[in-house]
């Protein structure tokens, strides 16, 4: 039997000779179209379509149709730009390259929209709370002797900071443990049973917050007879923090490889210690992100406190007894007393409570970390450490064996004697 092999046919197109008085000219080489950064020509495309769209938006509402008002002048002016700046494209580039330009302009529209709206809303906040935020006894005192009609130098939201704090903290010692236990349930164990939990988490999602604080309010203060106070405000908070938890943590749970978990399956692990060495220490930066999540949903929570921890003026430390107040709720106070005093009190208090957000942001981006396979730079020392501390208890380990291998061991001093 012959066997033939076939010859690649860029070796063919190379062994034909070029006709004579022709001159072998090379093919350019392959280039990728660039579909980011920043072009004069999409700069010019850009400015061009922005120019156009707000011409078309003024002749059509200002000469040709009976238009009216800035929100359909608006949108009427950003529709003409998109079908300006596709036209112009269109003249250079082909479809795909449109389409991405198109919907490349739309998503930084859409941030630039977000953005603006949460910088007015930090921003409106911190300026009508200006008058409040110098006063240090804003900070350290509580409304016990303090009145609507008492300057800003007496008070102050020191009571309803440290029942924020104390609320968090019980929702957070309650939420995290079982969050992260359900999701990896849910994540490692399938099954008809974790269809049903996955449905009642889901469920519970769009659960209203004046329910959660109604079935608290019913089973621990009227049917086991407890008082209202912070620890109530805890579990009613837990309650609207636990699903978003859950949901969260498992959609993350769900990115980490399934190499990894084979891997670690493959050398004995069992089932627990590859959750605890391998899967959550992958997903910990999105844990994190979970956790934050949650925090958001339980800190600005109103009506289940007012309803499981009461309302007072004075700081009350003890969650087990006696009224407590959130930050929140102390806002809402505030806010809707007619006196101005007490107004930028409440802008005060909310612009507080946006500080606590963020360092709560802050501890848990600090705990968490970064991605996997992006260390900081003390990770990587530690890792570092740690590898090398591995690598010398190999080689005591396996020295005995590697000295049988390669002849005898080196006699030590004394043993001669």
């Amino acid at each position: 039997m012959t066997v033939v092999e076939e010859t690649p046919a860029h070796v063919v197109e190379d062994a034909v000779p070029d006709p004579p008085g022709i001159a072998h000219v090379p093919e350019p080489p392959d280039r990728p179209r660039r579909i980011g950064g920043v072009t004069r020509g999409g700069v010019l495309a850009v400015t061009g379509a922005a120019a156009s769209g707000l011409c078309a938006a003024i002749l059509l509402f200002g000469e040709l149709a009976p238009l009216s008002g800035t929100l359909g002048f608006t949108v009427t002016a950003y529709l003409c730009f998109l079908a300006a700046y596709a036209m112009l494209t269109g003249l250079e580039d082909d479809g795909p390259a449109v389409r991405d330009r198109v919907m490349t302009v739309v998503l930084w529209s859409a941030a630039t929209v977000l953005f603006s709206a949460l910088a007015l809303v930090v921003g409106f906040t911190l300026w009508r709370g200006r008058q409040a935020l110098p006063h240090g006894n804003f900070f350290t005192h509580d409304m016990q002797a303090a009145g609507p009609l008492d300057p800003l130098t007496a008070g102050g939201i020191a009571h309803a900071m440290l029942g924020t704090l104390i609320m968090i903290s019980i929702a957070l010692a309650i939420t995290v443990p079982l969050g992260l236990a359900c999701a990896v349930y849910l994540n490692q164990i399938p099954g008809r049973f974790s269809r049903f939990v996955r449905t009642i988490v889901e469920a519970m999602t769009a659960l209203p917050s004046i329910v959660a604080g109604l079935m608290v309010y019913a089973t621990w203060i009227l049917g086991l007879g407890m008082e209202k106070s912070g620890l109530a405000a805890g579990f009613a908070i837990s309650v609207m923090m636990l699903p978003i938890v859950i949901r969260a943590s498992d959609v993350v749970l769900r990115l980490v490889p399934g190499t990894l978990t084979e891997a670690s399956e493959a050398l004995g692990a069992p089932r627990w210690r590859t959750v605890w060495h391998v899967i959550l220490p992958t997903a910990r930066s999105g844990l994190a992100t979970a956790v934050i999540l949650g925090t958001a949903r339980g800190v600005g929570e109103t009506s289940p406190v007012l309803l499981t921890a009461g309302f007072t003026a004075a700081l009350n430390a003890d969650p087990l007894q006696g009224p407590m107040v959130s930050l929140p709720l102390a806002v809402f106070n505030f806010v809707k007393s007619p006196e101005p005093t007490m107004i930028a009190r409440g802008f005060g208090a909310a612009a507080v409570l946006m500080a606590l957000v963020l360092v709560l942001f802050t501890i848990a981006r600090l705990l968490g970390g970064r991605g996997p396979g992006h260390h900081t730079k003390r990770q990587a020392r530690r890792a570092e450490r740690a590898s090398r501390r591995d690598v010398e208890r190999f080689v005591e380990l396996h020295a005995p064996a590697l000295s049988v291998l390669g002849g005898a061991p080196a006699a030590a001093p004394g043993d001669n004697d």
